[in-house]
């Protein structure tokens, strides 16, 4: 959504505040000072963009795009939803990205030293771009919950994060996604840190006997909706 002078700012009815208490981390890296709104320039509102020649076969399927000696381990299971706009409509081309932690909860990076096991079949990121209707799909592991040193025995429920670009580099959406049913979203600080209830649940993905694939794959369906009232909210 466009406004004069560029981008219309973050709806703070529906995102999460700079600073949460609760979520430690945010007292150190959140503002001081009343933000200062600078008009986008014509550079920021118009480009650079990503190319779409650069993408493999394999990015959307996190099962099979880092296999070395056998399959991932883990519950596979299938995320699909649509980019939408405030009125519903699909929106093309944007550049889905995501990372996820494997199926014992620890991510492949050298500052994740969680006593978990790495998956050597198991690189935890891949993207798409989403389709005509606005559509995308990935082919993943349902990721393990992980401890986290915000407060005394903290554990991060299982989630993947998104990172949807659009046609410029200040349009760019960071969230998670979360599983039904999941004891540890009431406990956790990040989830908890989005201001309305309403707005919590849209982080919530939907089980899907549609998107089930028979003796193979879990479904899970998860629209995500750029601005308007219904927005998708960021991550905090």
């Amino acid at each position: 959504m466009t406004m004069a002078g560029g981008y219309a700012p973050l709806d703070r009815d529906v995102h999460p505040p700079f600073s949460h208490a609760d979520y430690k981390s945010t007292a150190l890296r959140s503002p001081r000072k009343p933000l200062v709104p600078l008009a986008h320039t014509l550079s920021e509102i118009t480009g650079p963009v990503f190319g779409h020649d650069a993408f493999a076969p394999l990015d959307d399927n996190l099962t099979k795009n880092a296999v070395k000696n056998g399959e991932p381990l883990g519950e596979r299971m299938i995320v699909t939803g649509r980019v939408l706009d405030e009125d519903g409509r699909g929106i093309p081309d944007t550049l889905i990205e995501i990372w996820q932690a494997n199926a014992a909860g620890r991510y492949i990076h050298v500052n994740d030293q969680h006593d978990a096991p790495i998956d050597p079949n198991f690189f935890g990121a891949g993207r798409c771009v989403s389709n005509s209707e606005g559509s995308y799909r990935f082919t993943t592991i349902r990721p393990g919950a992980y401890p986290w040193p915000n407060h005394a025995n903290a554990w991060r429920p299982p989630h993947i994060h998104f990172s949807l670009f659009g046609p410029s580099f200040v349009t760019r959406l960071v969230t998670q996604m979360y599983f039904p049913g999941d004891p540890l979203l009431e406990i956790d600080p990040i989830f908890q840190s989005i201001p309305a209830a309403a707005a919590r649940r849209r982080l919530v993905a939907e089980f899907s006997p549609e998107v089930t694939e028979p003796e193979w794959a879990l479904g899970y369906a998860w629209d995500i909706v750029l601005r308007g009232a219904g927005a998708t909210p960021r991550e905090a």
